[in-house]
């Protein structure tokens, strides 16, 4: 037999193939990262959208969980100039009544401001932020025995309720809205278990380390990455979309920054019956509809503190969440749905030309929806910064089809890759004792399609990498960083 040309192949350069592709260098062997875009990245691209000069992230954007992820923390990112900014206040969550809830980095500070809920606050938060360190590669991770399992009890004890039962310990509107909002990054309904796992997790990295952005554009996360890659020896040809096994040069192990749906495609043949029927009973999640603004001026919030955050949610009540993010499931387009923006420009000067700003903003829809969601959501936004409209210059927006079309990866506009309920938590994508091995020997899943799920923090590639280390290759795995 002729040797492989390559030790491993990593199809997607989105943040889970770089990571899987660094893994696997870092361990000496060869590998080759294959990107079928023009550029690198997956969902960390940054373009200019709307007007010439107006920098703007295409799909992520504000990076708690890249700061928090224990395998990029082990990487000398900045070396390659990635530099993090963040924002004062982590996330802004305003009212009708002109009135905000803020995530700050101080959980003190945080829990003053809740008013009645202070106390409440502080009680369930201050033991999880400290515990954070010891569980985060717990959480960030396949189904296994945790190495702390009395701290991982008690943070499951509360992540496996429903968003909305978490909400209610507290008392007042700021307190459950602020929840909300974050457990409605989960992208499925707030009544669902599990619902508010993404809430504590948002909230404790707002605690620890701030919610911050990369200065010009996400874009620089993926570069970062990239540039180590290279220097270890690695190599990236772009250009080039996989969708059949021949495609691909010889390899001891590929592994695939895709969803099941392209694996399907890309080697159906390769697969078990057993596998293949599990891969397309397979669930995606909701999609979104996405709109970047060129500004002339910062959006005017009637609450003046959300001038201080780097993300702003629109939802209002607990409540009006709970309904919005229903109706979503229920196959509807709500009136005033829960907007997720971002306003990156007020603290990285290189997003738009001198006096000018960008904004970022995306709400729910149903998985494949053809609505034009740009009038809904800009009067969301008008709702808490009357004027906002008059600051548009330019805008550009993204539906389910368009947002499947720049990353495959999004299928019907599914930006998680794939529905993160419970019945998908653990087992995505299939029940097997690895998530990431497929039925085929040498051939491996390492998209968000696999645990930990959605998010740039690079541990589904991390931890698919592992995985091929030991199986493939007999070599041992690179350590996690342990946080203070």
């Amino acid at each position: 037999m002729s040797k492989p040309e390559y030790d491993a192949v990593v199809v997607g350069s989105g943040p889970n193939g770089l990571a899987a592709a660094i893994v696997l260098q870092q361990a000496g062997l060869s590998v080759l990262l294959l990107e079928g875009k023009d550029t690198i990245g997956g969902g960390l691209r940054t373009a200019e959208l709307t007007l010439p000069g107006f920098r703007h992230d295409i799909c992520s954007a504000i990076h708690p969980l890249a700061v928090a992820s224990p395998y990029f923390q082990t990487l000398p990112l900045a070396q390659y100039g990635l530099e993090y900014l963040t924002p004062p206040v982590a996330a802004a969550h305003p009212f009708d009544d002109g009135t905000a809830a803020l995530a700050l980095n101080s959980l003190t500070e945080t829990a003053r401001q809740l008013g009645p809920d202070a106390a409440s606050y502080q009680q369930l938060f201050e033991p999880l932020v400290a515990q954070w360190p010891g569980i985060a590669a717990d959480v960030l991770a396949p189904l296994h025995f945790p190495k702390h399992p009395l701290d991982m009890a008690q943070f499951g004890l509360s992540a496996l309720l429903p968003a909305t039962t978490l909400a209610k310990r507290f008392q007042g509107q700021a307190a459950r809205g602020l929840f909300a909002g974050m457990a409605a990054h989960s992208i499925q309904p707030l009544t669902n278990v599990t619902t508010a796992a993404i809430g504590l997790v948002l909230l404790i990295a707002a605690h620890r380390k701030g919610w911050p952005l990369p200065k010009g554009g996400s874009q620089s996360i993926a570069d970062a990455l990239a540039a180590h890659f290279v220097a270890l020896g690695g190599r990236i040809e772009t250009g080039t979309y996989i969708q059949a096994m021949s495609q691909l040069p010889s390899a001891r192990a590929v592994l695939f920054d895709v969803t099941p749906a392209q694996l399907l495609q890309i080697a159906g043949h390769r697969l078990s019956s057993i596998y293949q029927s599990q891969l397309r009973r397979y669930r995606y999640g909701w999609g979104v509809f996405k709109i970047d603004w060129a500004l002339n001026g910062p959006i005017p919030w009637a609450a003046p503190e959300c001038a201080q955050a780097g993300t702003v949610h629109l939802g209002n009540t607990l409540e009006e969440i709970t309904a919005s993010e229903h109706a979503i499931g229920q196959g509807h387009h709500p009136e005033k749905p829960f907007v997720l923006l971002a306003q990156q420009s007020l603290f990285d000067t290189t997003r738009a030309p001198a006096g000018k700003h960008t904004a970022w903003a995306y709400c729910h829809v149903p998985n494949g929806s053809w609505v034009d969601m740009t009038d809904t959501i800009e009067r969301q936004v008008e709702r808490f910064a009357p004027g906002f409209r008059d600051q548009i210059i330019g805008r550009h927006t993204f539906d389910t089809a368009a947002m499947e079309a720049h990353n495959p990866n999004y299928v019907g506009g599914d930006i998680n890759g794939g529905m993160l309920d419970l019945g998908q938590l653990f087992t995505r994508p299939a029940l097997r004792a690895s998530p990431y091995r497929t039925s085929a020997a040498g051939l491996y899943l390492c998209s968000s399609s696999t645990p930990p799920g959605g998010g740039v923090h690079g541990m589904c590639g991390y931890h698919a990498a592992s995985r091929t280390l030991r199986d493939v290759f007999k070599l041992p795995v690179p350590p996690l960083y342990q946080d203070a």
